[in-house]
């Protein structure tokens, strides 16, 4: 059921509501220039940023601190540079689409490094199979987020092959939020630029499981090739961390991940006058 709107002579006053809590939010956690500098430091692909997209990633993070609660498991504590390098990672895919996309959860569970987590799945005879999977993160509909902190605080040199834990599992809750993928094939209406973009989507998707399949070498980890889901979560890591990379291997997920999330990191990066590592190639632990 959906509400109905406020009556327009009571909107005035909600906006300045929002506007006050947010600022309050914002002074409440605000985040020291030094450690705010240190951050840039150590997310060298954030040097694309010019100063007001860094201005804005730093207000979406004290934001996002604000909102969400970080919790340390197995002996971790989670301290304030880790929660803001967590944070800068994890607002950097939502710079121009808003916060409002992570608002279905709260918690953060940041586990020392990878945990093995135990599974079972039901073959087409009925058979109960019972699995280990490794995890270095993991998110769920309405949370909490798990992430290894080895591979957040290795975010720099991971970049080098397009891999991103953070950005990894926040672009799945994306995803979760704006229903990107779920049952994409069926709902890609060519006769709406939202069903065309899914087609595209789905059609690169079948592209790439096909080089996987031969065993070609490709930049994006073959992990990609798993289901769509996948392909759009290991797409948008590279994207943001290695998009020179992206932009040359697959010029068409590239075009279509800058439509969705409206940044343009390749361009942005040339505007600075950056540059990329070669490029490098990486199985990951699933």
């Amino acid at each position: 059921m959906t509400r109905p709107a406020p009556p327009a002579w009571w909107r005035a006053p909600l906006a300045r509501l929002g506007t006050w809590r947010e600022q309050r939010a914002l002074a409440r956690r605000a985040i020291p220039d030094d450690l705010w500098t240190l951050t840039l430091q150590r997310l060298p692909f954030l040097a694309r940023l010019g100063d007001d997209d860094r201005a804005e990633l730093r207000r979406l993070c004290s934001l996002f601190l604000d909102r969400k609660q970080f919790h340390g498991a197995g002996g971790l504590e989670v301290t304030d540079e880790m929660a803001l390098l967590i944070a800068a990672q994890a607002c950097l895919p939502v710079l121009r689409l808003g916060l409002h996309f992570y608002d279905g959860f709260v918690g953060i569970v940041v586990h020392p490094d990878e945990v093995v987590a135990q599974r079972s799945v039901m073959d087409e005879d009925g058979v109960v199979h019972e699995y280990e999977e490794n995890l270095t993160g993991e998110a769920m509909s309405g949370g909490p987020l798990m992430l290894a902190w080895a591979d957040v605080q290795d975010a720099a040199e991971a970049a080098d092959w397009g891999y991103n834990v953070v950005i990894h599992e926040f672009a799945h809750v994306i995803d979760m939020r704006a229903g990107i993928t779920f049952d994409a094939e069926a709902t890609a209406d060519r006769s709406t630029a939202r069903g065309r973009w899914l087609r595209s989507l789905f059609l690169e998707h079948e592209r790439f499981a096909r080089r996987a399949d031969r065993d070609d070498e490709t930049f994006l980890d073959p992990y990609a090739a798993e289901s769509l889901e996948e392909f759009f979560a290991v797409g948008s890591e590279a994207f943001f961390v290695a998009p020179a990379t992206l932009k040359t291997e697959q010029p068409r997920l590239y075009r279509l991940l800058a439509e969705f999330y409206r940044q343009d990191p390749e361009r942005d990066r040339m505007e600075q006058g950056g540059h990329e590592a070669p490029l490098k190639t990486a199985k990951r632990e699933t």
